[in-house]
């Protein structure tokens, strides 16, 4: 299919003894009860946040990465991007419009969760819901956190909503989990 979709997929077959480099960059935060927390809340239809932020945080790393980012600030801001905790789908009017209001509040989750959080990584937490929220992103980091975050959004609907997709990413991982190094 291409680099980005299988990164995508590879993001639900990633092993913390196997990927350490990835893991390393940000554990302290991804295992922590407060993010291991959001797999109880629903995404995009039938993925749940956790899942979710970790296919970001994934596909932002491969992107960063190969364009010699801070690869450390696009893992730490993607993974804290969407740190709220309510089901948005829910009809409370305290967080409604949702699109523009979630960013704030997963910041302050995220600075209650990291105290050393850098200014690139607020801008990447903040700026994340860009064209939506109108001002933004600041720095390179926080478009690539952006655009996976569409991408990996993009790719959740079609899953959860199209039999062809769900069985082309079914096949895609039993491939990835097959092989030795899940590559």
């Amino acid at each position: 299919m291409g680099k980005a979709y299988d990164n995508y997929v590879r993001s639900y077959c990633l092993d913390p003894e196997k990927d350490k480099e990835f893991f390393a960059l940000m554990e302290d935060l991804y295992f922590s009860d407060e993010v291991q927390g959001l797999k109880i809340y629903p995404q995009h239809s039938t993925i749940n946040r956790l899942d979710h932020i970790t296919s970001v945080t994934y596909t932002s790393y491969c992107w960063a990465k190969k364009r010699g980012l801070d690869v450390r600030a696009t893992v730490r801001g993607a993974i804290l991007h969407d740190l709220f905790y309510y089901d948005w789908h829910d009809k409370a009017m305290w967080h409604r419009p949702h699109g523009y209001k979630h960013p704030r509040f997963a910041l302050t989750n995220a600075r209650e969760l990291n105290k050393e959080i850098t200014p690139k990584e607020e801008n990447i937490i903040l700026r994340h819901m860009f064209p939506l929220t109108v001002i933004p992103p600041k720095y390179k980091e926080g478009w690539v956190v952006s655009l996976c975050d569409k991408y990996c959004a993009t790719q959740e609907l079609l899953i959860a909503d199209r039999e062809r997709f769900r069985r082309r990413f079914e096949d895609a991982k039993k491939r990835m989990e097959g092989t030795d190094d899940g590559r």
